[in-house]
């Protein structure tokens, strides 16, 4: 493949959408009005917008190994990141009201959290060596610590998130029905705790409490093609499927609209 198959297909888009490209950029040029932030992983198998479908102007969408949100005590001016500033131009800057985090199965990410969960090198250690592995464990610990709670209870106990502020919690069952590895379960308490994370910035917290901002979670089984969004009426990740749209569109009406 290399660098000759992304040259290709530059020109493979030139010759067939470049021409309808542009006219969607002319449409949104001036007075784009993008309707999420989409925090998802960089693994090259996500491609948010061939499974939501959506086009030009419609999503802010940031990527990085693990879907990982820093919390605010750990986005200081002496270590800035990028995805609270993406927070601040979408929901602060630009208005837009809902913020999505996607999980997905076999997160390279997580299977390496889930691996190092009980390691006793030191932090330092795995900074020194390793950039990744010091994301990870600076920002993946509390995903960890959910996930130690999960498995003192042998995966049956529900957990509780904090999300659209401080005082307003959540309760997650997290794969009730057993169908994945230990490392999809990290990869989905992960995923909630992000939303935990993205309202602890004070700069969120008044749309939160208002009304104005909304806060969500998807998941993506890479081996099904399934998408699964959670719900909080139902308490878990369900599939989004002809069996069950209405409901979760009957749910997004009443509680975030």
């Amino acid at each position: 493949m290399g660098m000759s198959r992304i040259l290709l297909g530059v020109m493979k888009y030139r010759q067939n959408y470049r021409a309808g490209m542009v006219k969607q950029f002319e449409v949104v040029r001036d007075d784009p009005h993008p309707k999420a932030v989409f925090f998802t992983c960089m693994d090259s198998r996500m491609l948010p917008t061939r499974f939501t479908q959506t086009n030009v102007g419609d999503m802010f969408i940031v990527r990085n190994a693990g879907n990982l949100v820093p919390h605010a005590n750990l986005s200081g001016h002496e270590e800035i990141t990028t995805e609270p500033a993406a927070l601040e131009l979408g929901c602060v800057i630009n208005g837009i009201r809902h913020v999505i985090v996607c999980g997905h199965s076999d997160c390279k990410a997580m299977n390496m959290l889930h691996l190092m969960r009980n390691s006793d090198r030191t932090s330092q250690e795995i900074i020194k060596h390793s950039p990744l592995k010091a994301w990870l464990v600076r920002h993946g610990h509390s995903s960890i610590a959910k996930y130690a709670q999960l498995e003192v209870a042998d995966f049956q106990a529900p957990l509780i998130f904090q999300a659209g502020t401080p005082m307003r919690r959540f309760v997650a069952y997290i794969d009730p029905e057993d169908k994945f590895n230990e490392e999809d379960k990290l990869s989905q308490v992960n995923t909630l705790q992000q939303l935990q994370n993205i309202a602890s910035y004070n700069f969120m917290r008044d749309g939160l409490v208002r009304g104005r901002v909304y806060i969500h979670a998807l998941w993506f089984d890479i081996y099904t093609g399934d998408i699964y969004y959670f719900s909080r009426q139902q308490k878990k990740f369900v599939d989004v499927s002809e069996n069950n749209i209405e409901r979760l569109l009957d749910e997004a009406k009443q509680y975030y609209t």
